[in-house]
């Protein structure tokens, strides 16, 4: 299958390319239309050990080459294989260990995006990797059932290596989700869905990364073809009534808003895990980095299509060439004749008060504004925020400007108090890591640091467009003691240590 142009995609394409010559427009923003007729890609069940009690993963970071499409091969990389990585699982309470071995031919690092561990385990830019070296990580799943993430944090780097494949799901169980009334069958019924865009060369096959590197305009690369767990045009056949999707964004650029034109579906978890209840939608927008869980429901013998309608960007400068007018599809569920019955989405919502107000011991604001937060662009050796354990504080996020921005947080998972002084949205009452930030609206954010202290071993914020995080729009934080200060002198330029 290759992907073929919808109507007027050609002159769409020349005034791309006109406009992202005077640096308004990415080198790549109208999206191919493609026969959906390939099988979706399952990423496997990471395989696991128990050593003296602690659940061992190993996990290599590869170069590869892979065909798309049936085009000939180009350059990727992927975990344990050619082009992204296995689904790591584990359950709240459980010891774990990663060894991850580079055997690429320059330095990484993985980071486990929405997971709470100690700093040192984080896997952000202080803790690299080089070509040939295995790192580490271990710590205690210490955090309700969810759909994470894991991918690469090298400072100046990240876009490149996600946009080469380098991602992969990591999921996380406890008594709540087990028991819930949802899907549970992993690749059938229970489908991660990793959304990502890619510039290809629908003739060479060729993964291009030319529009990387601050080449790629204002938000970065919008790729013209997306793909699915890796796959074009792919299909998922469906034997059940009801299917859950783990929908990941996982592009590095590009917003979706996610649903099908014939039917609204359930939200049943955002990147914190389970909402307090289903809430029902036509669709979920997602910016980079953000999970969702949806259900939808499947009569016998149909088909369905997700697809992503254009994005809502909020009040934003030139939105097309943010990718704001692109609608297109995404993956088509096939249903069996005969499907076996599910229940309707249903769980006991564990009693989890939300975070008090009143505690927060600190109230801190950030604004988002070109590559920088607060006038100050990411440097790898100063501390920009101290916060002590067990405090419960208040962040007042802004973008300043009108280009898209997100924001996310490492280690906590935050509950969005109001947006402009008005409420949160339905979906946005569970916990969060990552939030889209439309341009001059504050978001009050509540987060609780319970966590090891550790004044030498920084946690990130930071748009997760990850042209402008490599650009500098990125700020960092140690969690110390009640009464103690940060290192001084700021962590080292790679290990994390003064």
């Amino acid at each position: 299958m290759i992907p073929r142009r919808a109507a007027g995609a050609a002159l769409a394409g020349a005034l791309a390319l006109a406009l992202a010559g005077c640096g308004l427009l990415p080198s790549t923003s109208s999206v191919e239309a493609v026969d959906f007729d390939e099988p979706l890609a399952i990423p496997p069940l990471a395989e696991s050990r128990i050593e003296d009690g602690v659940r061992v993963f190993d996990l290599a970071a590869e170069e590869g080459r892979t065909s798309f499409s049936g085009l000939p091969a180009t350059a990727t990389r992927g975990y344990d294989g050619g082009f992204l990585g296995p689904t790591l699982r584990a359950a709240r309470g459980e010891r774990i260990a990663v060894r991850v071995s580079n055997e690429l031919t320059d330095e990484t690092t993985v980071h486990w995006h929405g997971m709470h561990l100690p700093a040192a385990m984080d896997g952000g830019p202080h803790q690299p990797i080089a070509p040939g070296e295995t790192w580490e990580a271990s710590w205690t799943i210490d955090q309700p059932a969810a759909t994470l993430w894991y991918h690469p944090h090298p400072h100046g780097e990240t876009e490149n290596q996600v946009h080469a494949g380098l991602a992969g799901l990591f999921l996380l169980d406890d008594e709540e989700s087990l028991a819930a009334e949802l899907p549970s069958e992993y690749g059938a019924d229970d489908v991660p869905v990793v959304i990502q865009d890619r510039d290809l060369d629908v003739e060479t096959g060729e993964l291009r990364v030319d529009g990387l590197d601050g080449g790629g305009g204002e938000v970065g690369l919008l790729g013209g073809t997306i793909m699915t767990n890796g796959v074009v045009g792919a299909f998922h056949r469906v034997s059940s009534d009801r299917v859950r999707l783990r929908l990941l964004n996982g592009s590095t650029a590009r917003v979706y808003d996610l649903g099908f034109a014939d039917r609204e579906v359930d939200l049943v978890a955002t990147d914190g895990g389970l909402l307090p209840e289903p809430v029902r939608t036509g669709s979920v927008r997602l910016s980079p980095g953000e999970r969702a869980e949806i259900v939808v429901g499947m009569r016998p013998g149909e088909r369905a299509m997700l697809r992503s309608t254009p994005p809502d960007l909020g009040r934003i400068a030139a939105g097309f060439a943010a990718g704001e007018n692109d609608g297109f599809d995404v993956l088509e569920l096939r249903a069996d004749d005969d499907l076996r019955s599910l229940p309707e989405p249903s769980w006991d919502a564990p009693e989890r008060r939300p975070l008090d107000e009143a505690a927060a011991s600190a109230h801190r604001e950030f604004e988002l504004e070109g590559r920088r937060i607060n006038g100050r662009e990411m440097d790898m050796t100063r501390i920009d925020e101290t916060v002590s354990a067990g405090a419960t504080e208040i962040w007042t996020v802004r973008n300043g400007e009108m280009s898209p921005h997100n924001f996310h947080v490492h280690d906590v998972q935050f509950e969005v108090l109001s947006i402009d002084g008005d409420p949160p949205p339905a979906e946005l009452a569970g916990r969060k890591d990552t939030i889209y930030l439309e341009a001059f609206r504050a978001y009050r954010l509540i987060m609780r640091f319970d966590g090891e202290a550790d004044p030498d071993a920084p946690y990130m914020y930071h748009c997760h467009l990850l042209q402008h995080e490599d650009e500098g729009l990125m700020g960092q934080f140690v969690v110390v003691e009640p009464g103690s200060s940060a290192v001084e002198g700021g962590p080292g330029e790679h290990d994390g240590h003064g």
